[in-house]
Formats: structure tokens, C-alpha cells, sequence
């Protein structure tokens, strides 16, 4: 499957209800998310599932692909356009086998080392960092530019970086070869997020020219 992985936005439903969470990938797909994961790491799966469901119908109409964080039995029972999984979670080529060859597996990969198992796993993109200290209720671990860089050059599959980005703090990531840049707090907390997600998209293209 064909993806922009440009603007990444990873949901986050801590500060929402249901329909403000909603309301927000709306918003953020009208300014210009090209990627929307659905990130639900408490909730149960028939939960899961249901939000997922509506957040499709939010999606499908802007064709922004949506990638469903950790579940794949949820992105199948969905029809979501793939999944991502973290170290902890299902591999890479199990994901893989399930999903098919035409749905977008994507990993979390920190090292030089995990970038390669990744792709030769048959991981779509790859998603490093966290570049700066995150909000968000996720165990990060601070990730170096220029480690970044390494496993841009050692994968032909696009890097996206994550991590406390936002469109005043990219600009470390000037000279990187990334494909893209995830973000969370800084769209999904936003007051207007639409008018967030077109400024840090306006800002990674510029920076990339």
C-alpha cells in the first residue's frame, strides 16, 4: 500500500472524550495529516475496536490511512490500513504474515541493529526516537539525532521521527534524510488542531527543501 508518511498523527485519548478525540482527527486531517495511528494502549479490545471503527469513518474520507498501534486482530476487525508495533509487541513478521502483503506493517526501532531486523522482517516504515522528552503516558527513552541519521542510511524504508516534536523544536532535524515527523501532544492537545497540524507540516516541507 502506498502511504505519505509526511505528517504522522498518534492519537492520544488521555485528555479526550470519545467524540473531542474525534473531532480532532478531524481537524488534523483537514490540516494535513497524511498518517493517523490510533493509539489506545489501555483499553480493552472490544473497546478498542469500536473507537477504531469510528475513527475510520473520520478518516476514510480525507484517504488518510489509518494504522492501529500494538493490535492487529483490531486493524483487521476494522479494516484499518495497517498496524504498528513497538519491541513488546507482536513481531514484525507475524504482523506481516496476518496482515498480508498489502496492508502497512510499521516498528518501532531504536538501534541500527533493530532497523535492519525490521525491515528485513518486511516492516513498510520505521519510527524513531523519542527525540525530545514526551507528555504523553508512553515510556520513552531519549534517542540521538545522530542515531537517527544511522538508521536512515541503513534502511531503504522510510524513518519517521517522534518524540516532543513540534513545529518550534524540527529544527534539529534540519540536516536529517527523514521521510517524516510523528506527532502527538503537539496536535492532538492543541486548541486548534488543524491549524497546529498545517504548521508542522509547513514547517517539515520547508525544513526538507
Amino acid at each position: 500500500m502506498q502511504f505519505d508518511p509526511t505528517l504522522y498523527v498518534i492519537t492520544d485519548s488521555t485528555y479526550h472524550t470519545a467524540e473531542s478525540l474525534l473531532r480532532a482527527v478531524d481537524r488534523a486531517c483537514a490540516g494535513g495529516a497524511t498518517l493517523i495511528q490510533l493509539r489506545e494502549k489501555d483499553a480493552g479490545g472490544r473497546d478498542y475496536l469500536a473507537l477504531a471503527q469510528r475513527v475510520k469513518a473520520v478518516t476514510d474520507p480525507y484517504q488518510v490511512p489509518l494504522i492501529i498501534d500494538d493490535r492487529v486482530d483490531v486493524a483487521l476487525a476494522c479494516g484499518a490500513a495497517g498496524v504498528h508495533v513497538g519491541a513488546s509487541d507482536l513481531p514484525v513478521a507475524v504482523c506481516r504474515r496476518l496482515l498480508g502483503p498489502d496492508k502497512i506493517v510499521g516498528a518501532t526501532a531504536k538501534t541500527v541493529e533493530a532497523a535492519r531486523a525490521a525491515y528485513a522482517d518486511g516492516a513498510d516504515y520505521l519510527g524513531t526516537g523519542a527525540i525530545y522528552p514526551t507528555t504523553t503516558h508512553v515510556t520513552t527513552k531519549i534517542t540521538p539525532v545522530s542515531t537517527l541519521n544511522e538508521i536512515c542510511r541503513a534502511v531503504p524504508i522510510p524513518v519517521v521521527a517522534i518524540g516532543g516534536l513540534n513545529a518550534d523544536n524540527m529544527d534539529v532535524l534540519a540536516d536529517s534524510p527523514i521521510a517524516g515527523v510523528a506527532v502527538v501532544s503537539a496536535v492532538m492537545k492543541a486548541d486548534d488542531p488543524c491549524a497546529a497540524a498545517a504548521y508542522i507540516k509547513e514547517k517539515f516541507l520547508a525544513m526538507r527543501k
